[in-house]
């Protein structure tokens, strides 16, 4: 028997999947992205005069997509420190391999609690805003 989560505070999905689903003490997320909820912004999107999207910064898409997962976790009763698996989705993987890399290791810092981790480089995300997205991730974690 599995049971759907839905978060109140991380971004709405931008299609029709759940935040969630937990199958006894396992969560699976699915695809988490950057856009806070209740906006179509993409944080770390630079814009031109007349909105259209320049560039990104990988950094804080990365913080914003975390903060959707706390708030995913929170909502399922499970925390950060109960993640085992974290799969990524990169867009630009070369051009922004160390930030992300700086970036993942203080969330996930070496250690017991340490989870396993896929990094992978596609040619696109879905839009999910008013820009394309350029880091999503995918999480499974335990459930106390």
């Amino acid at each position: 028997m599995s049971s759907r989560i839905d978060s109140s505070t991380a971004a709405e999905p931008v299609g029709p999947y759940p935040h969630a689903r937990r199958v006894g003490n396992l969560l699976f997320l699915s695809g988490v992205g950057p856009r806070q909820r209740g906006t179509k912004r993409i944080p770390g999107t630079t814009y031109s005069d007349d909105g259209q999207p320049l560039d990104h910064d990988i950094e804080a898409e990365m913080r914003s997509c975390f903060a959707n997962v706390r708030s995913v976790l929170e909502a399922a009763g499970s925390s950060w420190e109960c993640i085992v698996d974290v799969t990524v989705f990169l867009t630009h993987l070369q051009r922004d391999w160390a930030t992300y890399s700086r970036v993942y290791a203080e969330f996930f810092p070496p250690g017991p609690q340490q989870p396993c981790r896929t990094t992978c480089e596609i040619s696109a995300l879905p839009q999910g805003g008013d820009a394309p997205i350029h880091f999503e991730v995918k999480i499974i974690a335990t459930v106390p």
